[in-house]
């Protein structure tokens, strides 16, 4: 077999091609809101987060920044008045990213342009059954090579459902 037809380098080719490809389709959409990709994902991540909050080390870990690349995001959606900082009552050195209602209304503004992106260039070319089958193997991936992409979470819904309950 020629090592170079490896079904496993074709793999890897066309998601990298097609995750590039629809970066290319749904980055305008953001830039005209005046949001990059990682301002769009930050502010995502917060408002789909329980209370819209996130402990700064969790929303690292969930995007693909470092604890300094997510602090200089954070400081410049802090400045633009898109999120706010909160400090943990319980724990001095932790703060958290939360979602401002300015934010939220950048995100319910651009959405339904960039939904619409995602349908067309994405969502929309699969029968739902494929689409159901995508998901589950993107999980399944994810969980192995990003098993903090779903920091905070957890622990986060746990807490709300505890004071709440």
């Amino acid at each position: 077999m020629d090592p170079f037809d490896d079904p496993r380098l074709t793999a890897m080719g066309l998601f990298a091609e097609v995750f590039t490809g629809l970066s290319s389709k749904t980055s305008p959409t953001l830039a005209a809101a005046g949001l990059s990709e990682v301002d769009f994902e930050t502010l995502i991540r917060l408002a789909r987060s329980p209370a819209r909050r996130l402990r700064m080390s969790d929303l690292a870990a969930q995007t693909s920044l470092s604890t300094s690349g997510i602090t200089r995001v954070v400081d410049r959606l802090e400045r633009d008045g898109l999120v706010e900082r909160h400090a943990c009552a319980s724990d001095r050195r932790a703060s958290y990213a939360v979602l401002s209602e300015a934010g939220a209304e950048r995100l319910r503004a651009v959405l339904p342009q960039h939904i619409e992106d995602i349908e067309t260039w994405f969502t929309g070319l699969l029968t739902e059954n494929q689409l159901a089958d995508f998901l589950k193997a993107l999980r399944v991936i994810r969980d192995v090579v990003r098993p903090c992409a779903t920091a905070g979470v957890r622990e986060a819904s746990r807490t709300a459902r505890t004071r709440t309950g």
